[in-house]
């Protein structure tokens, strides 16, 4: 009996051993942290060493030494004592041991205080953070066009790779919580922008439940949504739209800038195969034909300068996926956006979507797509196209069949005469209902793998 109880101590000694053995190994990887390069720690840290010991020097040269004078004196009779105790060979490295994790225990409470104040739960090393925020602000500089859903899946991939992302967004929208907003009190709809912001938040999964919340009670308030009343606000407060999304963006910390395409009330018409002329964005996949020019009210908005600004600065271009005719093409009815894109010399691509949608891509291949753009603005704008290479399982296509949506074909050959590089990767997630969506950690992969290639590619080909 005796003997086990011994077993089972000596077992519970070792297990706690080896706990504070690797809470010991995280501690002192944590400190060799701040000595990663790109922190710009290490010269600011060296900075304020001389610093201490310029001022301690001014103060010896001040008062004349004397002070000084006493207290190394002390300090000799003391070491003298302590070497007299002890062997020079064990007193210094005792002591120097001794002043080290003094300095290491210091500065360990100094930056747990710091921590403390900047993430108070404590579930992440300040360390941690600022190589992480580092990473982020050094990642290329990308340019993302569309709106809807399909725009923000794609943000809350791409935002684990890059801070420096930019969200050009349309405001066509005039149905739901948005198109009541727009008609009641003329602002520009705020529904996509608002899906943008809680993608790109850090707090993502709170602030996307705070902002889709919808008012199911209420005078006037039943069916608005919280982010679009939000941005409402924010848009009277500061006097326009844009002005109440960079606002908000600082408010909510996110990571990057969202943007509306144009300032101006643009309004969206399509002409129809059977010669019907449908406006409002809302009304044209309702109408159940087919899309045969796509344009809008006025002709030709300006667009927003910083989009140009941010155009023009980009690194790489990704448009879409979302809505082909009411959320994708919108934007390049702004002139100076699709002459922005044309001009650039950063690698484009163009996410086609999955499935075809009833009333705007119904029976469309993937150069169908891909045409549609182009005749859109009247030129080739993308030189790639993601393409999804697996197909979604029997159960999604039994579900979507019955809402007449089919997967886009990929025609090959298409892409290849309009001379497009089509990228072919596996981007989908399906969920047990057969839903079929662009998965956003995939879907970010690919891409920056992809803008990754075309760069080395192009550095090859200029030396």
């Amino acid at each position: 009996m005796s003997i086990a109880l011994i077993r089972q101590t000596l077992k519970t000694l070792h297990k706690h051993s080896r706990e504070r053995s690797g809470r010991t190994s995280y501690r002192v990887n944590q400190w060799f942290k701040w000595l990663s390069p790109g922190l710009s720690v290490k010269r600011w840290l060296l900075i304020s060493v001389g610093g201490v010991i310029l001022a301690v020097l001014g103060l010896a040269i001040w008062i004349k030494l004397t002070p000084i004078f006493w207290m190394i004196q002390l300090l000799r009779g003391l070491l003298g004592f302590i070497t007299n105790l002890l062997p020079n060979y064990i007193s210094g490295p005792l002591v120097l041991i001794c002043g080290l994790l003094l300095l290491l225990w210091g500065q360990t409470r100094t930056v747990h205080s710091i921590t403390q104040v900047i993430r108070p739960e404590g579930d992440e090393e300040i360390i941690d953070m600022l190589l992480a925020h580092r990473r982020l602000y050094r990642g290329p500089k990308i340019v993302v066009i569309g709106g809807g859903t399909g725009l923000s899946t794609l943000l809350r991939g791409l935002k684990n790779y890059s801070a420096n992302i930019t969200a050009i967004v349309t405001v066509a929208d005039d149905g739901g919580s948005s198109g009541r907003l727009r008609r009641e009190i003329g602002v520009l709809p705020p529904g996509d922008i608002r899906n943008c912001l809680a993608a790109m938040a850090d707090e993502e999964k709170l602030l996307t439940e705070l902002f889709q919340y919808r008012f199911s009670a209420g005078d006037g308030l039943t069916g608005h949504s919280f982010g679009n009343l939000f941005l409402t606000a924010m848009s009277e407060i500061t006097g326009d739209l844009e002005r109440a999304v960079a606002a908000s963006s600082k408010v909510l910390a996110i990571r990057g800038q969202v943007l509306p395409a144009t300032l101006s009330d643009v309004r969206l018409w399509a002409e129809l195969a059977d010669g019907r002329l449908i406006e409002g964005e809302s009304s044209i996949s309702e109408a159940g034909g087919k899309i045969v020019t796509i344009g809008c009210t006025p002709a030709r908005p300006p667009a927003l300068p910083a989009a140009i600004k941010a155009l023009n600065e980009a690194d790489c271009i990704i448009m879409g996926p979302g809505s082909l005719y009411t959320s994708v093409i919108p934007n390049l009815l702004v002139p100076e956006i699709a002459d922005a894109i044309a001009a650039s010399v950063a690698p484009r691509i163009y996410i086609c979507n999955i499935m075809t949608q009833p009333g705007e891509t119904q029976g469309y291949t993937v150069s169908d797509h891909v045409k549609a753009i182009d005749n859109a603005c009247g030129r080739s704008l993308f030189t790639s196209v993601l393409v999804q290479k697996k197909q979604p399982s029997a159960r999604a296509h039994i579900r979507y069949s019955q809402e007449n949506s089919h997967p886009v074909f990929f025609d090959r050959s298409e892409i290849s005469k309009l001379g497009r590089r089509a990228v072919i990767a596996n981007v989908m997630h399906e969920d047990e209902t057969g839903c079929v969506r662009h998965d956003p950690q995939k879907l970010a992969s690919i891409l920056l793998q992809w803008y990754s290639g075309v760069s080395k590619k192009n550095m090859k080909i200029k030396n």
